[in-house]
């Protein structure tokens, strides 16, 4: 089944639940980014070094990543939708005090438990969005990258304009769409029925034990310190005003989008997934190889060039992370996102440090080099990646409470 072709039918046909769903994973996104640009605003107004201000991403992934842990163990026992809010909640509470924030600490603290609140609705909005979706997984994968890369292009673009005004402003818009989300959720989501197996803390380790499924892992581990290096240290590179610097996340994010959702699956089908994820970090490699020892119009470029790669590979990771193993698939995603957000809280911290032992140049070649090995992981593991995902290609069935098609 081709994945456009399933898109098309079903990913505009969808349910009030979907696209209520949808549009608050949208905003979840949009707080990834939305801090990019207002990055030296912040550091200014608090007083702050680079590597502090840096911190507001290590605290909220690295939160992210533990979270992980609990999502399955909390969803299996109150149900999605009280999941979902439970995490809106949490957004919406800490997004409004970090815009309260007075000292940097403040800050990266009200990011971390922000970082809880995202973790427990975006595994389990990804979840009830394929469960829920019409037009199967495909359709579904398809959506979810939608708001990803919607949100990835919205959020520094908000952070810009509000941020204009002050640095707390994007904070406090946060979290009324956040809230407004919540109300959407409420009123439009029928409680999702819970699995008849309840999920331990431990199932997402577990799962990892698959070889399928922890070479994605390591090798998504990689690809993450290259993408969070790019998207927390660059604008302080760029060194713009919040205007321009949202405008350059914002067409970045465009190509992110444009990237994930409809050229990825093209390529896929012609080409094969492992086949384009590897070329596509190949490519990141030297992207950002440019981005950090070109001139300042190179490294403008070469920050929104990479959003393509960065849409392809989020894509294929996706898939291949819902698809590879035989584990449910929110148990699968659990110990997915576990590992490979770790690297998404270090390299906000190392970059800027590497810099302060270094030069501004090198943190850019260490994320070319974590590119390449992500590289090198999946054409090592080539054999696992594709034996496993060609025996699991025919299943259907029904895994907590998600619907698993062929795809």
């Amino acid at each position: 089944m081709d994945p456009l072709d399933a898109g098309a039918g079903g990913i505009l046909r969808q349910p009030k639940a979907v696209w209520a769903t949808a549009g608050a994973s949208v905003v979840a996104f949009m707080g990834i980014g939305l801090v990019d640009p207002i990055l030296p605003s912040i550091a200014q107004g608090l007083h702050a070094t680079p590597s502090q201000v840096s911190l507001l991403f290590t605290s909220y992934f690295l939160i992210t990543a533990v979270a992980m842990l609990l999502t399955g163990f909390v969803s299996s026992r109150i149900g999605g939708k009280k999941t979902l809010l439970l995490g809106l909640a949490f957004v919406v509470v800490f997004a409004g005090l970090a815009g309260t924030s007075g000292t940097v600490g403040q800050l990266v603290g009200f990011r971390a438990g922000w970082g809880l609140g995202n973790a427990l609705f975006v595994s389990t909005a990804l979840a009830v969005i394929v469960g829920a979706a019409a037009g199967g997984s495909a359709a579904a994968i398809l959506l979810y990258e939608s708001a990803l890369g919607l949100g990835m292009a919205c959020g520094p673009l908000l952070g810009a304009v509000l941020g204009n005004v002050s640095w707390r402003y994007p904070f406090f818009g946060t979290a009324t769409l956040m809230a407004i989300g919540f109300l959407c959720i409420t009123a439009f989501l029928k409680e999702q029925p819970k699995p008849a197996r309840k999920t331990s803390i431990l199932d997402p380790l577990k799962a990892l034990g698959h070889g399928g499924l922890a070479s994605a892992a390591i090798s998504a581990f990689f690809y993450n310190y290259t993408f969070f290096t790019v998207l927390a240290f660059t604008p302080f590179v760029l060194n713009m005003t919040p205007y321009r610097s949202g405008a350059v996340f914002f067409a970045w994010g465009v190509l992110l989008a444009v990237f994930s959702v409809l050229v990825a699956p093209r390529m896929q089908k012609r080409f094969g997934s492992l086949k384009v994820l590897g070329g596509s970090l190949v490519l990141l490699a030297a992207d950002v190889l440019v981005l950090g020892y070109g001139n300042h119009t190179a490294a403008i470029v070469c920050t929104i060039l990479s959003g393509a790669f960065i849409g392809v590979n989020n894509t294929v990771y996706t898939e291949l992370a819902l698809g590879v193993s035989d584990a449910p698939r929110p148990v699968a995603s659990a110990g997915y996102n576990f590992v490979r957000w770790f690297a998404a809280a270090a390299a906000p911290y190392f970059a800027p440090k590497i810099e302060e032992w270094t030069d501004i140049h090198v943190p850019f070649a260490v994320a070319a080099v974590t590119a390449l090995l992500g590289a090198v992981v999946v054409g090592v593991r080539r054999r696992a990646l594709t034996h496993e995902a060609e025996e699991l290609a025919p299943r259907h069935a029904t895994e907590d409470g998600v619907t698993v098609f062929a795809d």
